[in-house]
């Protein structure tokens, strides 16, 4: 018989079953290691979830196998977590109503682990204005090269000079894999239509000045440099969280650095579920700015539609 232990987490408790299982072979980490870290993260990590449709990523049997991916609420969801209906519009077939879950409590999170979550990825905007997101993303993918990673430090500094220029800021953390993610926080008014055509123009705009170092080209065989990919800005796409555990081995953690953190030393699995909570301890939530939006995204795309 599977062991059981119960998560006390505020109001509620969570049955976390098979915790000795291991989810990260080579490494030893376990399903319960994962919902510890999640439960000391959490104060930091939960803001960035909260209210936003939630979609599971469950590895079952570990990182090596292949995870599935599940939108519609599982069977068995506790009544205290709060779900919300969106339509979605699958690859295959028409239009369907989902019931997203909303991670909304530190409890919430742990029940996510349960249901064999390594990774919390949600969307951009939040269930009260589906339709605006909070934020515009730069994913960078770096070439597998030596080097590559090296290069993409440098394509997110030409990414946030970018910003600079149009009065922009913006905000760096690593992807937990092997790339870097460069979020502009925004007040709620623009569309998932004006957020990508602002991705991509200012996307396109680096590839034309630094050309073999940075580009948009989606096929990686005809790919040369660091993908800035601007087509990640679109309704229902998701983001691994700041704090996430990503499905790599080491199990890393997607962390939010200072840009001055962000030198060559740097490595994208640098930074592991203990030191991710030593950094929080250090220095708070460093990518707190990013849910106080404040910036208008309307100056900086009427500037670059006119160049």
């Amino acid at each position: 018989m599977a062991s059981a232990e119960e998560f006390r987490l505020g109001r509620r408790s969570v049955r976390l079953t098979s915790g000795e299982r291991i989810l990260f072979p080579g490494d030893g980490v376990t399903k319960g290691d994962i919902a510890a870290y999640y439960r000391d993260a959490a104060p930091a990590l939960i803001p960035h979830l909260r209210d936003r449709p939630f979609t599971l990523k469950r590895y079952p049997h570990g990182i090596r196998e292949t995870p599935y991916f599940q939108k519609q609420a599982p069977r068995g969801l506790p009544s205290w977590i709060p779900t919300r209906q969106f339509r979605t519009l699958p690859r295959e077939g028409g239009p369907r109503l989902v019931d997203f879950v909303l991670v909304n409590e530190a409890a919430a999170l742990a029940w996510m682990v349960q249901m064999n979550c390594i990774d919390m990825n949600a969307w951009y905007s939040r269930g009260d204005l589906p339709e605006r997101p909070d934020y515009v993303v730069f994913d960078l993918d770096p070439p597998a090269s030596r080097n590559g990673f090296s290069q993409a430090i440098r394509v997110a500094h030409l990414v946030r000079e970018a910003l600079e220029r149009l009065d922009l800021r913006c905000y760096v953390k690593t992807s937990g894999a092997d790339g870097i993610h460069v979020l502009v926080p925004i007040v709620r008014r623009s569309s998932f239509p004006e957020t990508y055509e602002f991705a991509e123009r200012v996307s396109r705009g680096l590839e034309q000045e630094h050309p073999g170092l940075v580009t948009t080209e989606w096929l990686k065989k005809k790919r040369r440099g660091v993908l800035v990919d601007h087509r990640q800005n679109g309704h229902g796409k998701t983001i691994a969280s700041a704090y996430s555990v990503r499905p790599k081995p080491g199990a890393p953690v997607s962390a939010p650095l200072r840009w001055e953190e962000l030198g060559e030393r740097v490595r994208p699995r640098d930074f592991g579920m203990r030191e991710a909570l030593q950094r929080v301890d250090r220095y708070g939530d460093l990518f707190e700015p990013t849910l106080r939006g404040g910036q208008s995204l309307g100056p900086a795309l009427r500037k670059l539609r006119a160049d």
